[in-house]
């Protein structure tokens, strides 16, 4: 029980009854929360436009004990999203962002380095960092911080360094293997994609966008998508349903 204030960020709202919504979001100290803004819906709530996906906000909310939602009293907004937003593409990309922590940031628990990738990746968007550069980078990084994204310097088998020879990941998803040690199925890693995994793992996202020469070309990035998804896919056992919506999008456009 007890009241808090913290820096966070907006991952999802919702609808409650006819005056109330229920808002998810990220203190960079109290982890990912869950709310009930009350009158939220009203015409002249206190809360106004604060709740937008994604923004960065000043929230103070109240622990109540035996409760699963909190209550929260004010949000004050730091951080607008709104820009990044404006066509179908930001918009999707947005929820995109969001559901994975939704999915991977653990309940109630402060995670900093959750906190800081969200929030860097949102303020590079915001300073016009190409979408699916950021993309590749939050979900390859989320990856890596929930463990399980495989390590993309040496065979997980025998050990033997990738070098120009490229990687295979295996149907389990699990880890990067030489061709010899992960046999004829699975997807293969080109020595391009994993000289762009290493450097992303040493860079920031804007140290990354800043050097246009060395831009990794759309096949490194369709790789980089689809290893992070087979990844995501074999540790949760199904895909992100945001990143379906995506997909079934680009179908019909």
């Amino acid at each position: 029980m007890g009241l808090h204030t913290s820096e966070a960020l907006i991952l999802d709202v919702f609808d409650l009854h006819d005056r109330d919504r229920i808002v998810t979001f990220l203190a960079r100290e109290g982890g990912k929360r869950r709310g009930v803004a009350r009158g939220a819906r009203m015409k002249h709530s206190r809360f106004g436009g604060q709740l937008q996906l994604l923004s960065k906000v000043s929230v103070t909310w109240f622990d109540r004990e035996g409760k699963d939602l909190a209550r929260i009293s004010s949000v004050e907004l730091v951080r607008s999203a709104h820009a990044m937003q404006v066509d179908l593409e930001g918009i999707l990309l947005a929820t995109y962002l969001a559901d994975h922590l939704l999915e991977f940031a653990p309940e109630g628990e402060v995670s900093d380095p959750l906190y800081r990738l969200l929030d860097s990746t949102i303020e590079a968007l915001l300073a016009g960092v190409d979408r699916d550069l950021a993309a590749r980078y939050f979900e390859s990084w989320i990856l890596r911080l929930a463990g399980i994204f495989p390590a993309p310097w040496s065979c997980t088998g025998c050990g033997s360094p990738f070098a120009e020879v490229g990687a295979v990941l295996p149907k389990s998803g699990e880890s990067l293997m030489c061709r010899d040690c992960a046999g004829a199925d699975g997807l293969r890693v080109e020595p391009a994609t994993l000289a762009f995994l290493q450097r992303i793992g040493r860079q920031s996202l804007p140290a990354v966008a800043a050097d246009p020469a060395a831009a990794p070309p759309p096949a490194v990035l369709r790789r980089v998508e689809e290893l992070c998804c087979r990844v995501r896919r074999a540790f949760l056992q199904r895909e992100l349903r945001s990143y379906e919506v995506i997909q079934q999008t680009l179908a019909k456009a």
